[in-house]
């Protein structure tokens, strides 16, 4: 590999661990803000998701995808026919749904529309789990 591809990489995975971070939290804000009652909580909740979804998610989102398209524009004879690439990519496909899914939440939240419980969103907040888990055993193990 050159130092040019590893510097790519190198990006994809800041930003990827960025994103990730923010689609772990967001949802836990969500609950948090499910469950609160008051309007100053409520007003707080709505400061802190905009800001994490606007501030870190998106333009770590866009960065991850920034990059991961840079290394998959510079290795497609390798990666157009790696199974475990197009798996990861309809994960990442999944993802970014739910991040603008998150995003819908996030502005019902904003609209004081919110309709979910706390439970949904403690459930909601599982999914980034998982596929987490399968993107990095693709991408490592390569099984296929």
């Amino acid at each position: 590999m050159t130092s040019y591809f590893l510097w790519l990489k190198a990006g994809h995975i800041i930003f990827f661990v960025t994103w990730f971070s923010g689609l772990f939290y967001l949802p836990r804000l969500f609950v948090y803000h499910a469950m609160s009652n008051d309007t100053a909580s409520n007003e707080r909740f709505k400061v802190m998701e905009r800001k994490l979804y606007r501030g870190i998610n998106t333009p770590s989102a866009i960065l991850t995808l920034f990059f991961g398209t840079w290394m998959l524009i510079n290795g497609w004879e390798h990666y157009k026919t790696a199974g475990w690439m197009h798996a990861k990519l309809t994960l990442i496909f999944i993802l970014l749904f739910y991040h603008h899914l998150s995003g819908y939440y996030l502005k019902q939240f904003k609209l004081d529309r919110n309709t979910k419980s706390h439970v949904f969103f403690r459930w909601f907040n599982e999914i980034p789990v998982i596929i987490l888990i399968a993107i990095v055993i693709l991408a490592t193990l390569k099984p296929f």
